[in-house]
């Protein structure tokens, strides 16, 4: 089974490398640098967050191998930052600043997604709306099943690939990180992970605990979800066909690829309109 290596290896190039400080730049007036800090999660550990702006929130969630910063400069933050809104990202367990959990159990049973929700309380939330790109959709996903708070989502880069528990790209990602199988065609991305001072062993747990949503479970989510991909980005199958699994969901298409869609302003355009017409609207029972 062949993937996509090198156009994966540029993405996660582009998202941890392609970044600007701050979440958002515009032209004349630039915003007001993001408060970093750090909370505790549910099992004693500590999760790096950035805050910026005031108004209704915004968490957005990154990629694999990525960080926060990988959403630094987007047209998507300065369109929202615009709109007066209140965004918030986080290194995700096992990523950049946040703790690194040294065993499996520190990622299993929805570990990640109970950070995310452990933070909207701490941030005191009674709602929000979360943004996912690539694996960040994964979680957001995860989200949209156990947290009544959230009042939109959207789903970038991603199809309906992981509601297959035995989803064969996560579990090729598992072996090359593991160690469990020598395949050629990782040989660049493990490279990438060495160069950049990565956690093999934490990505490895991620991937082999990364939950999967079953359509049965998205069949009964009520929440007003986009599901969005570049025109010519299908590595984790049809954006589409997992709209089609989620009964309130809109599938959109703008240009671009997995690697650079989530910087394209066409792409902020439609999430921050979408986020915006479903503002005022409260958690729905699911």
């Amino acid at each position: 089974m062949r993937f996509p290596l090198i156009a994966v290896w540029i993405g996660l190039w582009t998202l941890v490398f392609g970044a600007r400080p701050g979440f958002a730049q515009a032209p004349s007036t630039p915003p007001k640098a993001a408060a970093g800090a750090y909370f505790t999660t549910f099992d004693g550990l500590k999760i790096y967050y950035e805050v910026q702006g005031q108004g209704p929130p915004v968490l957005l969630l990154h990629g694999f191998t990525g960080t926060l910063d990988g959403w630094r400069g987007t047209p998507l933050c300065t369109e929202l930052l615009a709109q007066g809104r209140q965004v918030v990202a986080l290194d995700l367990r096992g990523n950049g600043r946040s703790a690194k959990p040294g065993a499996l159990a520190g990622y299993e049973h929805d570990a990640e997604a109970r950070d995310v929700m452990g933070l909207a309380t701490a941030l005191g939330f009674a709602h929000y709306q979360v943004v996912g790109y690539s694996r960040g959709s994964i979680i957001a996903a995860r989200l949209l099943v156990l947290d009544p708070r959230v009042t939109a989502a959207v789903l970038g880069g991603m199809g309906e690939d992981f509601t297959d528990p035995q989803w064969p790209r996560r579990i090729a990602f598992y072996k090359a990180l593991s160690g469990e199988g020598a395949n050629p065609e990782f040989a660049g991305f493990l490279q990438s992970v060495q160069t950049r001072g990565l956690d093999r062993q934490a990505l490895a747990w991620q991937q082999q605990a990364q939950p999967s949503t079953s359509p049965a479970a998205l069949a009964k989510i009520r929440v007003p979800v986009l599901v969005i991909s570049g025109a010519a980005d299908n590595d984790c199958g049809s954006a589409e066909a997992l709209a089609q699994l989620l009964p309130a969901a809109t599938a959109r298409r703008v240009p671009g690829t997995h690697d650079t869609t989530l910087k394209s302003a066409q792409f902020a355009h439609e999430v921050a309109s979408f986020l915006q017409q479903h503002n005022q609207k409260t958690a729905v029972a699911k």
